[in-house]
């Protein structure tokens, strides 16, 4: 396992829509559990393949709260493929961010439950219906997968905002 460097805005990878996998072998394997590593030394609940500048449809999550003498359980779900095959008509709304997008979190609404289908850490076809914060996070992730980011669910007018934000600071960066 090792730690991937995640992408940041206004990467123009971030903005593309990643290619199926057509098995999930050791190479896919291997990516799923350096997605994990990164995800948890982050600290994030969920990340997309295309946030390690990988455009396959990958993505790992872990939305549980548990936490064992003030440490994290690690409860990861690993997926590849997914696609949402239901929503619910109820919305919820969370606060969102992102770790393509540090220090930035906004009130988005999506559906309250999902349906996802999917390969599994070992290749076998999966379903998980989710609600609540899960229902959010793998919403967050798929979107990923399709070059969608959570900013694209809030007002133009604060989404001009955080990109014109972002791409200063690469300017900055890049000029130093």
């Amino acid at each position: 396992m090792a730690l991937r460097e995640i992408i940041i805005l206004p990467d123009k990878r971030l903005r593309q829509v990643c290619e199926p996998v057509k098995t999930v072998d050791d190479q896919v394997r291997a990516l799923m559990d350096d997605m994990a590593e990164t995800m948890y030394d982050a600290p994030g609940v969920g990340l997309a393949a295309s946030q390690i500048a990988v455009m396959k449809r990958v993505a790992v999550v872990d939305a549980s709260r548990d936490e064992d003498e003030g440490e994290r359980v690690k409860n990861p779900i690993f997926f590849a493929n997914p696609e949402i095959t239901w929503v619910s008509d109820e919305m919820a709304e969370y606060e969102e961010g992102c770790l393509s997008i540090p220090e930035f979190y906004e009130l988005v609404e999506r559906p309250a439950g999902c349906r996802v289908s999917y390969l599994d850490y070992k290749g076998k076809n999966r379903e998980i219906e989710c609600e609540g914060l899960m229902a959010t996070v793998i919403q967050h992730e798929i979107d990923h997968l399709n070059g969608v980011l959570f900013i694209d669910h809030i007002s133009k007018l604060k989404r001009d905002m955080v990109v014109k934000k972002f791409s200063k600071a690469k300017k900055r960066e890049s000029a130093a």
